[in-house]
C-alpha cells in the first residue's frame, strides 16, 4: 500500500535530554510539504559530532532543543516528495546533506566554496524551512539535528540538501560521504590543494583525519606524518598513506618542525582540541606553510601567535571540505565506485537497537566508524 501523503509510524532513536543514552521509540513521521523529500534511512554513520551534541554541557556550547533525533550521516531511498519538487522521484538513491546547496545566493554562485545559508538558522535550531519539524512523538514534536536526523526509519529533508546517485551505490558504505570522510578528503583535495612531494601532517585520526591522510596520498604527497595520542589508529593510518606516525606529546609542533628540517607544507588539524590546532600551526614551514582548522569545537579558542603568520603561514578553516554538496558528493561516490577507499573505515555494523554501543565504543576511542544499518533486511547488518 502507497504511503504517499500518509504519516509514516516508524523507529527512531531518540534523545530526550543531554547526556543520557538515546531511547528507541515508535515516532509519527509527516509528509513531506513544498521543496521536501521524505526518505527511507537505510543506513547511517555515526559521527563524533553526533557524541558531542548529545553530551553538551558546558557554557559556549551551541545547545540544541531536545527531544532530538540525532544523526547527519546517512543515505537512502525516496520515498515520495512533496509539491514543487523536480529533481528527485521516489526510488532514486539518496544521500541527505546538512549542507545546503540552493545554487541562488552569493556563495552557490561562487566557484571557489559552498557555504549556502538557505534555511541555515532554521536546521541549526532543529526544524525545517516553515519553523516545524516533520518527526513527532505522541503528539510532541521532536527536533531534526541540523534539518537531517538519520537515526530515523524515514526522515524529511528539503530538496536542496539531498544529492541524487547512481542507482548501484552500496547505501551502507556511500552513507559516509555525508559528512567525515567528505570533509577530511575534502581538506586535503581542495582547501590545502595537497601538491605531489609535499611533506604533510594530520593531527587526529578518527574518521575525519584518516580521509585527510587519504587525500595525502591520493595528492602524492612525499611525507604524511599522523599524529595521535592512541597508537592503536596508527595501522590503519598507514594503510590509508601515512608514511611516519608520531604519539602526541608536547611540544608536537616542534617535534615535527624537527622532523621535517624546518616544518610541514600541509598540517590538517582534524581533533578539534584548541592545543592541537595551535600544535598544528606550530609545525608548518615559514614562508608558504598552510595549517587548516578542520575539528569543530565551540568552547575555546585556540592559540595563535601572530609571528607565524607574519612569517609568510597560512591560517584557514573548511567546513564539509568545500565541496559544493549537491553537485559534488554524486561525483564522490562516482570515485568511491572507481578507486575511492570507504570500506576500510568501518569497523563496526549494527542495527538501530545497538545504537547506544556505538555511542559508547566512540567515547572509549576504541573504534573509527560505526554504521547503523535501520532495517533489519540490511545486507551486512549486525556484522562486523
Amino acid at each position: 500500500m502507497s504511503t504517499t501523503g500518509q504519516v509514516i509510524k516508524c523507529k527512531a532513536a531518540v534523545a530526550w535530554v543531554p547526556g543520557k543514552p538515546l531511547s528507541i521509540e515508535d515516532v509519527e513521521v509527516a509528509p513531506p510539504k513544498a521543496h521536501e523529500v521524505r526518505i527511507k534511512v537505510v543506513a547511517a554513520g555515526v559521527s563524533h559530532t553526533d557524541w558531542e551534541y548529545l553530551n553538551q554541557t558546558g557554557s559556549g556550547t551551541k545547545l540544541r532543543r531536545f527531544p532530538l533525533v540525532l544523526g547527519r550521516e546517512a543515505a537512502g531511498i525516496v520515498e515520495s516528495v512533496g509539491p514543487e519538487v523536480t529533481d528527485f522521484s521516489p526510488g532514486d538513491n539518496v544521500i541527505p546533506l546538512f549542507l545546503p546547496q540552493c545554487g541562488d545566493c552569493v556563495q552557490c554562485r561562487g566557484p571557489k566554496r559552498n557555504q549556502c545559508r538557505k534555511n541555515w538558522a532554521n536546521a541549526q535550531v532543529g526544524v525545517l524551512a516553515d519553523g516545524t519539524s516533520r518527526i513527532s512523538f505522541e503528539g510532541q514534536q521532536v527536533y531534526q539535528y541540523l534539518g537531517v536526523s538519520s537515526f530515523c526509519q524515514y526522515t524529511v529533508v528539503t530538496d536542496i540538501c539531498l544529492a541524487k546517485l547512481r542507482s548501484d551505490a552500496p547505501l551502507d558504505k556511500v552513507c559516509l560521504l555525508g559528512w567525515d570522510v567528505a570533509t577530511g578528503y575534502g581538506a586535503a583535495a581542495n582547501v590545502c590543494k595537497v601538491e605531489k612531494d609535499s611533506l604533510c601532517a594530520v593531527f587526529g585520526l578518527g574518521a575525519v583525519g584518516l580521509a585527510a591522510v587519504m587525500g595525502c596520498r591520493a595528492a602524492k604527497a612525499k611525507m604524511i606524518i599522523a599524529v595521535d595520542s592512541n597508537a592503536d589508529k596508527f595501522a590503519k593510518a598507514r594503510m590509508l598513506g601515512a608514511t611516519d606516525c608520531v604519539v602526541y606529546t608536547e611540544p608536537i609542533g616542534q617535534v615535527l618542525v624537527n622532523m621535517t628540517d624546518g616544518g610541514v607544507d600541509y598540517a590538517l588539524e582534524c581533533d578539534g582540541s584548541p592545543d592541537v590546532m595551535s600544535a598544528a600551526l606550530e609545525s608548518t614551514t615559514d614562508g608558504w606553510g598552510t595549517c587548516v582548522i578542520v575539528g569543530e569545537t565551540e568552547t575555546e579558542a585556540m592559540s595563535v601567535t601572530v609571528e607565524k603568520l607574519l612569517m609568510g603561514r597560512t591560517l584557514k578553516g573548511t567546513y564539509f571540505g568545500d565541496w559544493h554538496s549537491m553537485e559534488e558528493v554524486p561525483r564522490l561516490v562516482d570515485d568511491y565506485m572507481n578507486k575511492l577507499k570507504l570500506d576500510e573505515f568501518v569497523d563496526r555494523n549494527l542495527p538501530l537497537d545497538q545504537i547506544n554501543t556505538a555511542f559508547e565504543s566512540m567515547k572509549s576511542e576504541d573504534s573509527i566508524h560505526t554504521v547503523i544499518h535501520l532495517w533489519e533486511e540490511t545486507p551486512g547488518c549486525c556484522t562486523k
